[in-house]
């Protein structure tokens, strides 16, 4: 009698963020950042360019597990 195998499909992977929803966590992470520093006015560059890495970091890791 033949073996059977048995292989275990992986889940589907997440699907791939829309821009506008890049965006939409970019966003909402640089006014985190903006609140964490107390509302201290004219980082906004900082705060945009640090949460864009951050969720830029976050979307790779995602997509590569």
């Amino acid at each position: 009698m033949k073996s059977q195998r048995t292989s275990r499909n992986p889940a589907p992977p997440a699907p791939k963020p829309s821009a506008a929803e890049l965006l939409e966590q970019i966003r909402l992470r640089a006014y985190e950042l903006f609140e964490q520093r107390g509302r201290d006015e004219g980082h906004e560059l900082d705060d945009w360019l640090q949460a864009e890495a951050e969720v830029m970091e976050r979307a790779a890791k995602t997509s590569a597990a």
